[in-house]
């Protein structure tokens, strides 16, 4: 039995961090961006065991720093790293291309900011025919409401919304899959 077309598939996913930088996520509401780095951080690990392929984007890292070190630190050594001073990771060079060499359709973003830098990816990953999924308790803003209308508009533009746990259980699809103790072990 195949499953609806809308589920991912850790073989068909890509998981994407969006300018998750140390300047940049202490700008945001502390609560927020706790959430965000742990949420995260279990997806990080979870993209790992799941041999899901890991792209890492930067905004400016000259004046906004590098990406958040509990995260470098947990990515794999294939997870491949851009800087970008364009807002959507499309404009980043080279990025287009190692995302289309992963020869996946399933886009999973992560980071900051929802109304700036995620819905610009988003929207431009959705018109090169990428299927776009926004972790919403893995994104935030400066502004609370900015992040409520960026993901309304988002969602009303064909992109779906999932929490971190969706993602990860589909990619598991079943608790006899070999990671599912640990993956389980993610959830907090």
């Amino acid at each position: 039995m195949s499953s609806h077309p809308n589920i991912l598939c850790a073989e068909h996913s890509v998981f994407i961090i969006i300018d998750i930088q140390t300047k940049l996520a202490d700008a945001m509401p502390a609560t927020e961006a706790k959430l965000m780095l742990t949420n995260t951080t279990a997806l990080l690990e979870a993209s790992v065991l799941m041999a899901v392929p890991v792209l890492v984007t930067e905004q400016y890292p000259k004046g906004l720093g590098v990406t958040d070190s509990s995260l470098v630190n947990k990515l794999p050594e294939t997870a491949q790293r851009f800087e970008k001073t364009g807002f959507s990771c499309s404009l980043a060079e080279g990025f287009s291309e190692v995302l289309a060499q992963t020869g996946r359709k399933q886009v999973i973003l992560v980071g900051l900011e929802t109304h700036v830098c995620i819905m610009q990816s988003a929207l431009a990953l959705q018109s090169q025919g990428y299927q776009v999924y926004i972790v919403e308790d893995a994104v935030c803003s400066r502004k609370i409401d900015h992040k409520f209308y960026a993901l309304q508009r988002m969602q009303q533009q064909g992109i779906t919304l999932i929490n971190y746990e969706s993602v990860l259980f589909e990619w598991l699809k079943d608790a006899s899959h070999p990671n599912f103790r640990a993956i389980s072990g993610l959830l907090r």
